[in-house]
């Protein structure tokens, strides 16, 4: 596949992703499970930005390496979706999210159109 192929491919799993969390947007659901959506939409448009540069992504889930391979650093609250990945995932927590859930979702949203747009 071309890059903006491979790109194409992880953008619709990202659009999957906020769809999800877009359904899931009531306090009832857990913070963690929203969370771990979060953590993967926002890791699989750092890949896709990177493939779109014609760069390979490290085969990582931490966020903060991706970005500074992409050589742009995440605001804060993305950043601290990096629990997410696992340690919200195997231990007790409570983890409470960053941001209220609607304007992560925003901040996702708004990346990816961004990276629609390069396509």
């Amino acid at each position: 596949m071309s890059p903006a192929e491979d790109a194409a491919l992880l953008l619709r799993i990202v659009q999957r992703h906020l769809q999800a969390m877009r359904l899931n947007l009531s306090e009832a659901y857990p913070d963690e499970e929203w969370g771990f959506q979060a953590q993967q939409a926002l890791e699989k448009l750092l890949k896709a930005a990177l493939v779109l540069r014609d760069q390979l992504p490290e085969r990582t889930h931490e966020l903060g390496r991706l970005a500074a391979q992409l050589g742009e650093p995440l605001p804060g609250a993305l950043l601290a979706l990096q629990v997410y990945a696992v340690e919200a995932r195997y231990e007790e927590g409570p983890f409470a999210l960053p941001l209220e859930r609607a304007e992560l979702l925003q901040m996702l949203e708004q990346r990816l159109e961004v990276l629609l747009q390069s396509l």
